[in-house]
């Protein structure tokens, strides 16, 4: 499994996926920066640590998704398009396994990217001197939460990159989960919890409270049953993708 899981990373090494991974975060914490700062310009109440972890929660559920699609489709497209199926079942390499080597690398790129985004947001935090110590707990649940929800929605998005040899059919899903996760504050809980995209705000460790003069920002207690249902998310769509893709004919 080890050999396994070291190929991936030896076949990814000039898709220059990290570049890419980069390249979205900038966009998106530049943007997120920018919009706080211009908050904290016009209400300087808002200059706190919670500020940034809201925004980026919530931008995330844009962001996240289109980049984890890309990143699941990049790894699973190559066996694909160098139809290098039937050669790694004749070396007698298990289908599953392969499946969770591609898995275990997809999620090893992506929570380097959910960390990078957590120094970067200490390192704003400590730029624009915002009150009181690091928030270690908050930062911790950040991360905890983006990453749950990253499984799950790579778990679904690797069953169809691939079932399916055409990656445009991901990439859209990749895309539609990033137009839900930006909406999904709009939706009423019954209906967002359906989503997994949605959970990038439902895990975020801080909400914003809406009042008439103006909103404020507070720690958010997570229901277990959020935290349970995305568990057994992850686990639906990898199990059911991996059984798909092992039965598959080659």
């Amino acid at each position: 499994m080890i050999k396994i899981l070291g190929l991936e990373y030896f076949k990814i090494r000039r898709k220059k996926i990290w570049t890419m991974i980069i390249l979205f975060l900038v966009v998106e914490m530049l943007w997120a920066f920018m919009s706080i700062s211009r908050s904290i310009a016009g209400n300087p109440d808002q200059a706190v640590w919670e500020s940034v972890f809201f925004s980026i929660s919530s931008m995330n559920g844009l962001f996240m998704p289109i980049i984890s699609a890309i990143v699941v489709s990049r790894i699973c497209d190559m066996e694909h398009k160098g139809a290098t199926w039937k050669m790694l079942v004749a070396t007698n390499v298990s289908r599953s396994h392969l499946y969770a080597a591609k898995y275990i690398c997809a999620n090893s790129l992506l929570l380097y990217g959910i960390l990078a985004q957590g120094a970067l947001m200490i390192v704003f935090g400590l730029i624009k001197d915002f009150p009181g110590a690091l928030p270690i707990e908050l930062l911790s649940r950040f991360i905890g939460g983006s990453l749950l929800t990253t499984l799950a929605i790579t778990a679904l998005q690797q069953w169809i990159s691939m079932a399916i040899k055409n990656q445009a059919f991901a990439l859209c899903l990749g895309m539609l989960g990033g137009f839900i996760g930006m909406t999904a504050g709009l939706f009423p809980d019954a209906v967002r919890h359906i989503f997994i995209w949605s959970y990038y705000l439902d895990l975020s460790p801080v909400t914003y409270l809406y009042a008439e003069p103006s909103g404020s920002y507070m720690a958010q207690l997570v229901s277990p049953g959020i935290v349970v249902a995305a568990l057994i998310m992850t686990i639906l769509f990898y199990i059911a993708g991996s059984i798909h893709v092992t039965r598959q004919e080659i």
